[in-house]
């Protein structure tokens, strides 16, 4: 494997899990899996009707509600509409549509278009007198794929006393699609994802109270895409009081980043509407944002379109259509600026945020190359692997810019040394865009950053010719139970059964309190953390101070460390 395909310093990576299964059946589920041995759990009654759930050991769920009508036919591509009410009981003891996608990335084509479901885990325990903690999770998949149901968040709940909700949203070109013939429908346009978002935390706050939770403590959290859209949440103004606090997980690749000398790589991945109906993002890897008029003329609905022809198109034709990657655009209303620039102004929601990334991000793409090629890279093919990741043809005079980023990945006499310095490239797509994020969050709003760096976390793929290490996504183990949809089950060593723990605290306790120091409510959060031997975690806004999150302890970084390891300040920021 002496090339990468699609090399798009990890563009598409951002649909990343479902790749996997490229050939990797054993390890994926085909469905998102049942509950443990369960039992009817008590009725309740939300804003739509009463509703039954079940019972598991140590929680309450339920499942597939609809916080949105089915967004089909006339509401196709409009803002989210509210769900119609119960006619009985509704039973919510089973997961419901996911969002029309090809499952697993690779196909064939699974979901509906009826998909705005949520589901909520409830600790088997009497709520504190103001509720419990409330986390949205924002699944990930590149904004093209994934769904809530393929998270089993038991660990937080259980450990954590928290409420978690994991949401659906629509994805694709049927979540992120400008064109001119819907823009000019007089609604809210492009963004309808965000919407999506945005009306399951409205259905939160009317809500959550009849689970036992508390609506003014609601933190938003998510990976990947999921971690772009809680960015987005933060920079749109329509978001305002939906939430009290949030996570970002290795998102911020978007608008985040510094200018390659070839193309405007991070500044196009968020653009506006008018740019989005017309033109879009090409450019020499690949488009960050489709042509909305090319794309209704691929599907048969040649300019001038009608939003007649549009909505008739089936959503799996819509699907199979899409050849770009999908992102959010600057719509002057649920965006009015990259989430990039809305952070460095100020002009964002002020909540606390924790914010980080994971240290070697890209060998997870460099997996996916290894086993769909079949052959590991080798250091004779390395040169060529890094002109691919930036869409470089290779050889002078293009080769200026790739040969600098060599210059400072060089190869070591390790043979894993060439899938490991490729991995390292993450620092461009992943880490110092994060960086950033937090640099501009932390002037503003108590800032709590990490690195995950547990280089030996259990894989999820088959053997490689190199180890997996801190990856992409590899985090996500330590904090939810992925056994059930992706057929994650990691064995963890005492070690790393400590860091999740502590993990598990942290992001928990933050829901509680908005910061992740201290065992309990109304304690002293820096004694509290002595008190129970879980090391402090400094925030980024007082100390410069990033967590690398080690194990069996996380210990605190300089930024000055951290922004040298990942050569943040003295290359990927001047570009």
């Amino acid at each position: 494997m002496d090339t990468i395909e699609k090399p798009k310093v990890a563009r598409k990576l951002y649909s990343f899990i479902y790749s996997i299964c490229l050939g990797l059946a054993a390890i994926c589920a085909v469905a998102a899996g049942s509950p443990r041995t369960a039992v009817a759990a008590r009725a309740i009654v939300i804003d739509q009707g009463p509703l039954k759930g079940i019972s598991t050991p140590g929680e309450n769920q339920y499942l597939g509600i609809p916080y949105a009508a089915a967004p089909v036919g006339n509401l196709r591509w409009r803002p989210p509409q509210p769900p119609a009410h119960f006619k009985a009981l509704f039973h919510a003891t089973q997961f419901s549509n996911v969002c029309t996608q090809l499952q697993l990335g690779a196909g064939p084509l699974v979901g509906s278009e009826d998909c705005l479901y949520l589901n909520v885990y409830v600790p088997d325990t009497d709520p504190p007198a103001h509720g419990f903690p409330v986390m949205v999770w924002i699944h990930g998949g590149g904004l093209t794929w994934g769904a809530g149901s393929q998270y089993d968040p038991t660990p937080l709940v259980e450990k954590g006393d928290v409420i978690v909700v994991t949401i659906n949203y629509r994805l694709g070109y049927l979540g992120f699609f400008a064109h001119p013939a819907l823009d000019t429908e007089g609604h809210l346009a492009g963004n309808y994802g965000l919407l999506d978002q945005q009306f399951a935390l409205k259905w939160v706050r009317r809500n959550i109270g009849a689970f036992g939770g508390d609506r003014n403590r609601v933190t938003i959290f998510g990976e990947s895409a999921g971690g772009l859209s809680v960015y987005s949440q933060l920079a749109s103004p329509t978001a305002a009081g939906l939430f009290q606090r949030a996570i970002a997980e290795s998102g911020a690749y978007a608008s985040f980043g510094g200018h390659f000398p070839f193309t405007d790589y991070f500044a196009s991945d968020i653009v506006s509407l008018a740019i989005g109906e017309s033109t879009g993002t090409p450019n020499g890897v690949s488009c960050s944002v489709p042509s909305g008029n090319d794309a209704a003329t691929s599907v048969g609905c040649p300019s001038p379109a009608t939003a007649s022809c549009l909505r008739a198109v089936s959503a799996a034709t819509l699907v199979l259509a899409e050849s770009c990657d999908v992102n959010p655009f600057v719509d002057g209303t649920v965006l009015r600026q990259p989430p990039g620039e809305a952070l460095g102004s100020g002009q964002f929601n002020h909540v606390p945020v924790i914010s980080g990334s994971n240290h070697d991000e890209n060998r997870f793409s460099v997996a996916l190359a290894e086993l769909a090629s079949g052959s590991p890279l080798t250091a004779a093919g390395y040169p060529q692997a890094v002109y691919s990741f930036f869409g470089l043809p290779g050889p002078p005079p293009d080769n200026g810019f790739a040969d600098s980023v060599i210059s400072l990945y060089p190869l070591s006499a390790d043979p894993t040394s060439p899938s490991i310095e490729l991995g390292a490239l993450g620092d461009a797509s992943f880490v110092c865009p994060a960086r950033n994020a937090d640099l501009s969050l932390s002037p503003y709003v108590p800032t709590y950053a990490y690195e995950f760096h547990d280089e030996t976390a259990p894989p999820f793929f088959p053997p490689l010719s190199f180890p997996l290490g801190d990856a992409h996504f590899i985090e996500v183990q330590y904090l939810f139970d992925l056994k059930a949809f992706f057929g994650i089950s990691p064995t963890f060593t005492p070690d790393q059964q400590a860091l999740s723990n502590t993990m598990i605290g942290y992001w928990t306790q933050f829901a509680k309190t908005g910061n992740p120091n201290g065992p309990k409510e109304g304690e002293n959060q820096q004694e509290g953390a002595e008190e129970e031997g879980v090391p402090l975690w400094p925030s980024y806004s007082e100390t410069a101070q990033f967590l690398s999150l080690v194990a069996p302890a996380p210990v605190a970084e300089s930024d000055t460390s951290f922004d040298t390891d990942h050569k943040c300040s003295g290359f990927w920021n001047k570009l």
